[in-house]
């Protein structure tokens, strides 16, 4: 996939397309203290695509940025979260990939995070729609998400999106939790890596699924 563009509005919402300036991951996990990255792929319109979520915490707050891939316009939708911009934790944004317009969605509002992680682990929806079929749900409030993006509700309340890779970028503890999922519809582990640094000399790495120690 190509980098995301870099650029944020006053109003903490920005659309930018190919014309825009571009910003290499590392420079933005430079910029992020803490940065959760997931792509997964998705049907627009019969053709596949791939979209990625990236959360972000800084010391200036949370961000969440949605990009869609277009081998021929890539788009993205921005959305900078501060803690002084509540209005900012909800709204919905359109942009246009594929030839078609793509509605964006997002309550974050209520939303509660695990220690450390700007990812969202409840209370919360990402959903992007496309002539009313969701083609991207994230978060627990799916029944929220429909009636918000009056999409067809077809039983169970899901989309069809496969999720692909994650990548995160943590900063400032010794241990870090997560989930993690090794196949498309395997089963959730609890994954767990600790930083030994008794030894400041020889400092050590310790990474354990479900608890059961995998290498140091």
């Amino acid at each position: 996939m190509r980098d995301f563009p870099s650029c944020f509005s006053e109003n903490g919402v920005q659309v930018a397309d190919s014309s825009s300036s571009f910003a290499s991951s590392s420079t933005v996990t430079k910029t992020a203290q803490n940065l959760v990255t997931c792509l997964y792929q998705c049907r627009i319109r019969g053709r596949s695509c791939l979209i990625t979520v990236s959360w972000t915490k800084t010391l200036m707050g949370l961000g969440l940025a949605l990009g869609i891939d277009d081998s021929s316009h890539h788009c993205l939708c921005r959305v900078e979260i501060k803690p002084w911009l509540f209005s900012k934790k909800k709204g919905s944004r359109s942009l246009e990939a594929y030839s078609c317009k793509i509605d964006v969605y997002w309550d974050l509002s209520s939303a509660k995070f695990g220690s450390g992680s700007p990812e969202p682990q409840q209370g919360f929806y990402v959903a992007a729609v496309v002539d009313k079929q969701m083609i991207l749900l994230l978060g627990d409030m799916t029944k929220e998400a429909f009636k918000k993006t009056n999409a067809s509700a077809i039983l169970p309340l899901t989309s069809s999106a496969v999720f692909v890779a994650k990548r995160e970028h943590l900063s400032g503890k010794k241990v870090f939790s997560t989930k993690a999922q090794f196949c498309d519809n395997g089963q959730v582990h609890d994954l767990v890596l600790e930083c030994d640094t008794i030894g400041v000399s020889d400092p050590c790495l310790m990474v354990r699924v479900d608890r059961k120690r995998c290498c140091r």
